[in-house]
């Protein structure tokens, strides 16, 4: 029976300490080039999303740069759409090279821009959470702030500040049913990038809005929607823990949606970047009865052997 897999993948497979292009392909093709044996297993489909954070708010702060009349900035949805457009070109351009390379030319690749729809009153309207961009120290916030006051930063992990903006929860996709169609064996698609470009249904059709959709939710959403056997979320550590980076930390193997919910109402995961994770995970584990993982690049041909990384079953 063929295994379908919907692997998600962090901003540390696509984004280094240096911001350049080229470097940013180079990550990309070490990571398709990770990949390669979940592809080449003859028993799995898999499909890729990816996230953009980092990248979309590089993009922004570039438009604002150089804002005019004669040359405006983009809005928010459109930046999105501008970086699943380049991240999708650059997996395109890694995926094609690393299957070239172990003789799998036959597999195409195939970026998608999606389109994710969400609910034009979903409250994370009115509270951005979800951080784009770099990070600052207190005073280059402060700096910031003095031209876009509008703005909201809040502080990450203890890795400094990120600016945040409107986080809605994916509803569906509008492509979903072309999404579905053309996952095979001999299609590696590259789908609902950056969680998708979020729009609102409207009379006329659908309407871009000022948002950054949750990739990790999305990704959840889509599995159960192409009806995906596994979620694989790579991320940069091998497994979650609780009492993380503590003297008692302790890291988490197989564990139930009990006994994961228990370790959230301690607040045990942090809410800018595992806590999310964790409950995309679930999502996808309470609406498919499948077991999802969480786990890293580094870890990935230990989960491919032995199923290691966190896996949270029902």
């Amino acid at each position: 029976m063929v295994r379908r897999i919907l692997v998600a993948l962090g901003g540390n497979a696509i984004l280094t300490d240096d911001p350049t292009a080229k470097a940013q392909q180079l990550a990309l093709e070490k990571t398709a080039e990770r990949l390669i044996p979940l592809i080449k297993d003859n028993n799995v489909e898999i499909i890729v999303t990816h996230g953009n954070g980092p990248q979309v708010g590089n993009l922004l702060l570039q438009q604002l740069a150089t804002d005019s009349k004669k040359n405006p900035a983009m809005p928010l949805d459109t930046a999105v759409a501008m970086t699943q457009g380049q991240i999708g070109y650059w997996a395109l351009q890694a995926f094609t090279k690393a299957l070239k390379k172990n003789g799998m030319g036959q597999v195409d690749v195939l970026p998608v821009i999606t389109r994710t729809l969400v609910d034009k009153n979903d409250p994370a309207f009115e509270k951005p959470s979800k951080p784009i961009g770099p990070f600052y120290d207190k005073s280059g916030v402060n700096e910031l702030l003095k031209t876009y006051p509008e703005w909201t930063f809040v502080e990450d992990s203890g890795r400094g500040y990120r600016r945040v903006v409107p986080s809605p929860k994916p509803k569906g996709f509008i492509e979903s049913k072309a999404l579905a169609a053309m996952v095979s064996m001999t299609v590696l698609p590259i789908i609902s990038g950056g969680g998708g470009v979020p729009v609102v249904q409207t009379e006329d059709g659908y309407e871009g809005v000022e948002a950054v959709i949750d990739k990790d939710f999305s990704a959840a959403r889509l599995a159960e929607l192409i009806e995906a056997d596994d979620l694989l979320i790579l991320t940069a550590v091998d497994n979650v823990y609780v009492n993380f980076n503590k003297l008692d930390q302790q890291k988490l193997e197989i564990v139930t949606m009990a006994e994961i919910n228990n370790y959230i109402e301690q607040g045990q995961f942090a809410a800018g970047s595992m806590l999310p994770k964790v409950q995309a995970a679930m999502e996808f584990v309470a609406c498919t009865g499948h077991a999802a993982t969480i786990t890293s690049l580094d870890n990935l041909a230990s989960f491919l052997a032995i199923g290691s990384g966190t896996r949270i079953v029902p």
